[in-house]
C-alpha cells in the first residue's frame, strides 16, 4: 500500500480518507443507527397497541360486569313476580287502584319472542277515554314504578272532543316474561 500511496498527491489522498469515512458513517448508519431507532419505532408502536388493547379489554370487562349486575338484579326482580303474574291482569288492578278502569275502552293484549332473547315480551295496548292529566299522571306512576318490571312503550294523549278538560289516551306497556 505504501507505494499506491505515494502516487497520490496530498490533496487527493484528504479526499480519499474523506470519501472512505464518509463511506464509513454511511454503512455505520445503515447496519447499525438507522435499525436500532426502526425497532425502537416498532417497540414504541407496539407498545402503544398493546396498551390501547388492554384499556379496551379493562373497559370491556367492567361492561360486563355491569351487564351481569343488571342481569342479576332483573333475574331475582323476575323471580319476585307471582307464579301466575299476567300483564293484562296487572294493568287492571292498577287501574282499579287509580280509579280510571269504568274509563278503559280497549285492552289488546299480545305476546312475541324477540329474536336471539330467552324471555318474551308480553305486550298490552290500552285506550282510555274521558280521563284527567292528574287521573293519566297518577296510573302511569303507578305503572312505572310497580316492582314487577313494568314499563310504558309509549304513549298518545289527545284532548277529548266531548268534555272539556278531559283527555283520551292510548298507552303501550311491555314487560319481560320467561
Amino acid at each position: 500500500m505504501r507505494p499506491l500511496a505515494r502516487k497520490f498527491s496530498r490533496r487527493e489522498k484528504y479526499a480519499i480518507y474523506g470519501a472512505a469515512g464518509l463511506i464509513g458513517i454511511l454503512l455505520l448508519n445503515g447496519l447499525i443507527i438507522s435499525p436500532l431507532i426502526d425497532a425502537h419505532d416498532v417497540r414504541t408502536r407496539t407498545l402503544a397497541a398493546k396498551t390501547k388493547i388492554r384499556n379496551d379489554i379493562i373497559n370491556m370487562k367492567a361492561e360486563y360486569e355491569a351487564i351481569e349486575q343488571r342481569t342479576s338484579a332483573s333475574t331475582s326482580r323476575f323471580s319476585g313476580r307471582r307464579a301466575n303474574f299476567t300483564l293484562f291482569s296487572f294493568l287492571d288492578n292498577l287501574a282499579g287502584d287509580a280509579k280510571i278502569k269504568e274509563h278503559i275502552t280497549q285492552m289488546k293484549p299480545s305476546i312475541f319472542k324477540p329474536k336471539d332473547s330467552p324471555y318474551r315480551i308480553s305486550r298490552v295496548e290500552m285506550k282510555l277515554q274521558s280521563i284527567t292529566m292528574e287521573q293519566l299522571t297518577t296510573y302511569l306512576h303507578k305503572v312505572e314504578t310497580a316492582k314487577e318490571m313494568v314499563f310504558v312503550r309509549r304513549l298518545s294523549v289527545s284532548r277529548d272532543s266531548k268534555q272539556q278538560g278531559f283527555i283520551n289516551a292510548i298507552l303501550q306497556v311491555e314487560t319481560s316474561a320467561a
